[in-house]
């Protein structure tokens, strides 16, 4: 079937924008916005997904205050037929659009019965970068095949939360976005049970996966890493990048070393420090300081109230609700990704940025023997 999409001189199969070339019900395409004030009085999360082997696109919208009070609003609806104007998707009351393709994108969230409205426009203060490859395969079955970029940039617009309107002041905020496609596997990619004739998974004996985005007014440092439970590293990637008015070429990142404490009731970094090797050979320690936090799984990320993202919901559904992030019964189901904002030291500098965790299972270094 035809879509405004076909438009575009960017086809690399011999068929249409409506589908993909396999029927894998993992495969996914998702942006994703986030950030916060800088003081962590409050943070956003917000994006949208579309599941093209479900029929589904889905939308979620996150806002969580210091004192733990969450507002999400999640929507659904069927895929097709694609009418959305070139560079815009919608979903409800949700619209995302790209307003200068690898510089400037929108979100807006219009009036609805659930009390949280905003109009965000992030705009690119570094170059859009990509994610290392991710395929990996478990016993000869393709457990990831995805891509992934980043960017950071200054936020813009307005929160309107149960009649409260805050300004954005784009130099309080700390704001980036992603967006992913492919095959994964796990909260977030939108997997399904299978069946009790699939081979059951593998379990690992223990999992860290950590991802730092740090971002200071001359550079920004990324760097993702996945390890076993005895820190055998099976995953990396790093980058430095600086503002686009710089006229400075990317750098590399190429080993971490971390030394982290964690929270008493969640595997949640409570503080510590990063040490990156850059590809000149020079060395930085990062210090971490926590300010607040965000749970994706309460937006869809993982099944919470009967709801997860990719699932089917009909052509027309809108939920919401409010929580409290503090009480460790709403956020221990949802707790396997946790995202952490941070205030970050360097080098003498100091800048806010992003810390998100997987750790599960085994991980003597840090006292964890089991799961």
């Amino acid at each position: 079937m035809l879509t405004p999409h076909d438009e575009l001189l960017g086809h690399q199969l011999a068929t249409t924008f409506d589908h993909v070339a396999q029927s894998d019900l993992r495969w996914v395409e998702r942006i994703v916005m986030y950030g916060f004030d800088k003081s962590g009085d409050i943070n956003v999360m917000t994006g949208l997904a579309r599941y093209p082997n479900r029929n589904v696109t889905d939308a979620y919208a996150m806002v969580t205050r210091r004192d733990g009070t969450t507002k999400v609003v999640r929507m659904s609806t069927e895929l097709n037929p694609q009418t959305d104007p070139l560079g815009s998707y919608s979903v409800g009351p949700f619209t995302y659009s790209i307003e200068e393709p690898l510089r400037a994108v929108r979100a807006t969230l219009a009036p609805n019965v659930q009390g949280l409205s905003f109009d965000l426009r992030l705009q690119g203060r570094f170059d859009a970068y990509e994610q290392t490859p991710a395929f990996h395969r478990s016993r000869g079955r393709v457990s990831e095949d995805a891509r992934r970029f980043y960017q950071n940039g200054e936020l813009s617009g307005w929160l309107d939360i149960d009649g409260e309107r805050i300004e954005i002041d784009p130099e309080r905020w700390w704001f980036g976005r992603d967006h992913s496609w492919g095959v994964r596997n796990g909260p977030g990619g939108g997997s399904l049970p299978e069946g009790t004739e699939m081979q059951p998974s593998e379990i690992p004996d223990g999992v860290l996966y950590y991802m730092g985005i740090f971002e200071f007014d001359d550079e920004l440092v990324h760097f993702a890493q996945r390890e076993t439970s005895t820190g055998e590293r099976w995953q990396f990637e790093g980058e430095v990048l600086y503002p686009f008015d710089s006229g400075k070429s990317a750098g590399t990142i190429i080993d971490v070393e971390h030394d982290l404490r964690f929270r008493d009731e969640l595997r949640v970094i409570s503080g510590g420090t990063f040490t990156v090797l850059r590809g000149d050979r020079t060395t930085s320690k990062i210090e971490v300081t926590p300010l607040c936090d965000f749970w994706p799984g309460l937006a869809g990320y993982m099944e919470f109230n009967g709801y997860a993202s990719g699932y089917w919901r009909g052509t027309d559904f809108v939920d919401g609700f409010t929580v409290d992030a503090t009480d460790l019964e709403v956020v221990r189901p949802v707790s396997f990704l946790s995202e952490t904002l941070c205030e970050v030291r360097m080098d003498g500098k100091v800048g806010h940025g992003l810390v998100e965790m997987v750790f599960m299972g085994a991980y003597p270094r840090y006292g964890y023997m089991g799961w």
